[in-house]
């Protein structure tokens, strides 16, 4: 008598962070930490390595300081992630470049067109790039910013992230009004309607 095979159960995003910032640490690890996704952050190369091997990450969150953009971690990053999930592909990166003195790392990413955030950067606009590439790979059904358009939670998130993680970008209309979030939402709509592919070259300008 043959035995019924279990469902395989869907794997936990898992999201593998090297920074060697420790402030930048906890405040990643606790943002990505609420979304109920497995999260693990390592200093230095030895030990991304060493958990990269591993297979069970989604999406990388690199410090471009420490990959470089001509390095063989670098070079080995970007052949990782650039296969396309119709391809099998199901790891992604996102390469965080500080804003002061990043223009070599910028020009160097947007060439080869690999996403990027600026830091400090603020929390919508980072989310929003995490989630747009966990989509990508089908480790997540949709993006989680029509989650975060929740308006009071949305807002409480902001201001907690800001006041306590420099990291964070701070300013005062960090919050939508009304009319902002239905002309998102409409923006939103269209492009789910049109199925038009995200370009990956501009995920870098924390004010798109």
């Amino acid at each position: 008598m043959g035995s019924t095979a279990s469902p395989i159960e869907p794997r936990q995003v898992g999201i593998l962070i090297l920074d060697d910032d420790v402030q930048s640490q906890g405040a990643l690890k606790q943002i990505l930490d609420s979304e109920g996704w497995r999260v693990r952050v390592v200093p230095d190369i030895k030990m991304f390595l060493a958990e990269l091997r591993t297979g069970e990450w989604s999406l990388v969150i690199a410090n471009v300081t420490i990959t470089g953009t001509d390095s063989p971690l670098f070079v080995t990053l970007r052949e990782l992630t650039n296969v396309s999930a119709e391809e099998g592909g199901r790891l992604r990166a996102l390469y965080m470049v500080p804003e002061v003195n990043g223009e070599q790392y910028v020009t160097s990413l947007e060439r080869a067109k690999l996403p990027y955030v600026l830091r400090p950067f603020h929390l919508h606009d980072f989310l929003e790039k995490v989630s747009d590439l966990l989509v990508e790979i089908k480790a997540i059904e949709a993006p989680i910013r029509q989650v975060r358009y929740e308006f009071g939670e949305l807002r409480k998130k902001k201001k907690k992230a800001a006041k306590s993680n420099s990291m964070f970008a701070s300013r005062d209309s960090f919050s939508y009004t009304d009319e902002d979030l239905a002309e998102y939402e409409r923006e939103e709509g269209e492009a789910l309607k049109s199925k038009r592919p995200r370009s990956r070259i501009n995920l870098g300008d924390p004010n798109g």
